[in-house]
């Protein structure tokens, strides 16, 4: 299904491909993203995020 691990450039509002790929992997559940499907990630970590339950998640740790 996913065959390769993108590497990303994650920007305020969308993210440069440094690394040709298929998906990238949620900093909080481990899960597999769809780069067709990502839209929650910070720019500052440099992290992306499943969904906004991790998003969320992510930032409750930080406060």
């Amino acid at each position: 299904m996913y065959k390769k691990l993108a590497k990303l450039k994650y920007l305020p509002n969308n993210f440069e491909i440094i690394e040709n790929g298929d998906h990238v992997i949620c900093a909080i559940s481990g899960k597999k993203i769809p780069l067709d499907q990502l839209n929650y990630w910070n720019v500052d970590e440099q992290e992306a995020y499943f969904s906004y339950v991790e998003a969320s998640k992510k930032r409750d740790q930080e406060d």
